[in-house]
């Protein structure tokens, strides 16, 4: 795409072209510089802090270096790449090597350096993967994940070697260290700006310390965040790109203009609608990936109020109006989660076997409770584009067959705690995990040690033994075997009724390549090229 000066005062470019760029370097040309529009963006520059909104993993991904990373896999027709979860390659760390016994793991530290100048070295490593356990809330959680959970486990070896010592022989531990949360602070640039604080959280709330191939030029909160490639990355091929200008812009109906018309580059978060008609108009790259490890469901709370009847809930899996949903509310963006064979498979996310049936619904109704139900259904309002139709037609279903819905809009700000309080009986939610395997999954959302992602807060001794043994299992078949069979029994229980795996949708200029899709669903900076 060819920028005018038009096109480049409309998209409010001409300023960041201009200003910030050092007397002696050489300004990025309009084909270095990328526009990317979005709703929000970070709230915080420090992904591993408490309260990080969602755009914060593109800082963490964009700014700073892990030990590894997933290796990109290209996707079907060439528009870009996704990746694979037991495919690693390096980042920081050059090599590794696990012990014989499988206990461990050392890696040999490449020779990179931080934004400040500094080497990065064994101890920065430990450093942070220190923070990431000891300073709480999500990061912990996700370090946990894969048996991360120990201070003790992270050694240094010397300056270039860093060993890691397992608990136990977690198949996630690996993967764990590839997401976005366990990135490599400058410890000592931290430290000696933390004051009081050993892990420099109100600091690195608002400065980045990384060795990223991106450093932010500037943050403004609720506007733009600027960011400028690092001319000394050495954990990559250098980016072709030189300059992203990250904009918010709360309205969806101005982002899609701005990007119909040729003024924006690239745009995440627009409603499906408007990601069918993009991908129809055909004037644009819209590229859809299923989201890994993703749902759209509803949840019934099998510890209080009507649901806790069993028949009741799997009345509402027959009484859902799937394909109504699914065009109502996303276009048809996503991949159906109802209609699937009666006996399971050990993929996950996958069909399970119910389908509209309100004769089947009504039976149940009738035989749990006579006389009807009132129940209520909560739903978050800053996901109203796709959650409030699926409430009202949830709703109308569900008043058919003798259960009637008074229906909560909750806001964006307060959802997360409202489910946290597991006191309501329905929910609509939407749930992604990272790690891309089902007793990842299942653990969070159906294990009974209950965590904030089991909002229906589901307990089965059954399910936990065998969703522990599935974790822990180093034979593919006892693995698959104990896959099917929690599936199975999640298909019996009905705690959550799948409705569909989200896509993740993204609209680009043609010109526009080397898309990169990644758990964190945040744009890689790394890859994109602008032709």
């Amino acid at each position: 795409m060819t920028i005018t000066r038009r096109t480049a005062l409309a998209a409010g470019l001409a300023a960041p072209f201009m200003t910030r760029i050092p007397a002696k370097a050489q300004a990025p040309s309009r084909n270095e510089t990328l526009l990317l529009v979005q709703e929000y963006g970070p709230n915080s520059l420090d992904m591993q802090g408490i309260g990080s909104s969602q755009p914060i993993n593109g800082v963490a991904l964009n700014c700073y270096d892990r030990l590894i990373r997933f290796k990109p896999v290209p996707l079907p027709g060439g528009d870009g790449s996704t990746f694979n979860m037991t495919d690693i390659e390096p980042e920081l760390a050059e090599s590794w090597q696990i012990a014989p016994d499988g206990m461990s793991i050392t890696f040999k530290l490449r020779e990179a350096r931080f934004h400040s100048g500094r080497p990065v070295t064994a101890k920065d490593v430990k450093w942070s993967l220190d923070r990431a356990i000891a300073i709480g809330g999500f990061a912990r959680t996700q370090m946990a994940a894969g048996s991360l959970e120990k201070p003790e486990q992270f050694v240094v070896v010397d300056d270039k070697t860093f060993r890691i010592d397992f608990l136990r022989k977690d198949k996630l531990t690996l993967p764990n260290l590839a997401v976005t949360i366990p990135f490599v602070i400058d410890s000592e640039l931290a430290i000696r700006n933390g004051g009081d604080d050993p892990w420099a959280k109100e600091w690195l709330k608002n400065n980045v310390a990384g060795s990223g191939a991106f450093k932010v030029e500037s943050w403004k909160p609720g506007s733009e965040t600027i960011y400028v490639r690092n001319d000394d990355w050495t954990s990559g091929k250098l980016p072709s790109l030189r300059r992203i200008i990250a904009r918010e812009i709360p309205s969806p109906a101005t982002r899609r203009a701005l990007i119909e018309r040729g003024d924006a580059d690239i745009s995440y978060g627009l409603p499906p609608k408007d990601f069918k008609n993009l991908l129809d108009a055909g004037k644009l790259k819209v590229v859809g990936v299923p989201v890994p490890n993703a749902l759209w469901y509803v949840a019934l709370n099998a510890a209080t109020g009507p649901f806790t009847d069993v028949r009741l809930r799997k009345a509402v899996a027959w009484a859902m109006p799937y394909e109504k949903i699914m065009q109502a509310s996303l276009f048809g963006r996503g991949v159906a989660m109802w209609g699937g064979p009666a006996r399971p498979t050990s993929l996950w996310p996958q069909p399970f076997p119910y389908e509209f049936n309100p004769v089947k619904a009504r039976d149940l109704v009738a035989q749990a409770a006579p006389g009807g139900v009132k129940t209520s259904l909560i739903f978050d309002s800053g996901a109203a584009t796709i959650a409030e139709p699926m409430a009202v037609l949830l709703k109308e279903a569900l008043a058919e067959i003798g259960i009637e819905v008074e229906l909560s809009k909750i806001p964006g700000a307060n959802f997360r705690g409202e489910l946290n309080k597991k006191i309501h009986p329905m929910a609509i939610n939407r749930f992604g995990g990272w790690l891309d395997f089902p007793d990842y999954y299942f653990f969070w959302n159906f294990h009974g040690s209950n965590s904030i992602f089991n909002i229906s807060s589901y307990q089965n001794p059954a399910m936990d033994k065998l969703i522990d043994a599935a974790r822990l299992s180093n034979d593919p078949a006892e693995y698959k075997a104990n896959v099917e069979a929690f599936v199975a029994l999640a298909e019996s229980d009905m705690p959550v009724i799948p409705i569909v795996q989200p896509l993740h949708d993204v609209a680009m200029q043609k010109t526009i390549g080397g898309y990169q899709f990644w758990p964190s669903r945040e744009p890689d900076f790394r890859y994109l090229t602008k032709g």
